[in-house]
């Protein structure tokens, strides 16, 4: 069988990281594109690297070629420094780069989103979040697949204290409240080993051409039990 290339932009973020290692052991795959604004300190046969301008995707479109993209890229308000600073991360970046990749006939695409999101939400992230599932299923790519997982557990690059009360706090809901159940946080190795396996179940094609993903439904195609405490066992 013929290897594929698979593109991710979002690598050095929790679940990037995570899934640029499971895609390089994965035996499907023959090279992965990563799209990064400076190089990571990682060598591997299958890897390659390019430097990118978000700002100016279309200088490297020659280069946004292959079978599937990951767009699992995304930030903080905080760290942004503004709701337009963050729009553009988690909605222009993401759309013009899987713009220019349907452009260029690649085949599938998986994006990261968010529980909750919802086009009539009153919240910015939940509405901008919401718009981008919706935009980009205009694309023309044969496959699109969404997750949309809760707030997401695991061992950062960076402390992020805000994100570390979201998930001690939607913990807590989850237990009291079984209508908080979908916002339960989830590893973000099990986002990255679901988007893997969903990449690569040979029936993906058979199913509908984009599909949205919630809590559970990550769970059962990572081949995770949700019902396992995996906040801790994994990290």
């Amino acid at each position: 069988m013929e290897k594929k290339t698979a593109i991710i932009i979002g690598a050095t973020g929790l679940v990037g990281n995570m899934l640029l290692q499971q895609l390089l052991q994965n035996e499907n795959y023959g090279k992965i594109k990563i799209f990064v604004r400076k190089k990571i300190d990682l060598q591997h046969e299958k890897l390659e690297q390019q430097i990118i301008d978000f700002e100016n995707p279309e200088k490297l479109k020659q280069f946004i070629t292959g079978d599937e993209l990951f767009s699992v890229l995304g930030t903080t308000l905080k760290k942004a420094g503004s709701k337009d600073a963050q729009y553009k991360v988690d909605y222009t970046y993401q759309y013009e780069f899987a713009k220019i990749a349907s452009e260029n006939n690649v085949k599938s695409y998986f994006l990261v989103s968010s529980a909750g999101a919802n086009e009539n939400s009153r919240s910015f992230y939940m509405k901008m979040k919401a718009e981008l599932d919706r935009d980009v299923q205009k694309l023309q790519f044969k496959n699109i697949q969404i997750f949309r997982p809760s707030a997401l557990a695991g061992k950062r690059k960076e402390t992020r204290i805000t994100e570390i009360l979201v998930v001690k706090i939607g913990t807590f809901l989850a237990r009291l409240f079984p209508k908080f159940r979908k916002y339960r946080p989830i590893h973000g190795y099990i986002v990255a080993r679901g988007l893997v396996n969903l990449a690569n179940n040979q029936k993906a094609e058979e199913k509908t051409r984009a599909k949205i993903y919630q809590y559970e439904e990550i769970f059962d195609i990572a081949g995770i039990s949700h019902k396992l405490k995996s906040i801790t066992i994994l990290q």
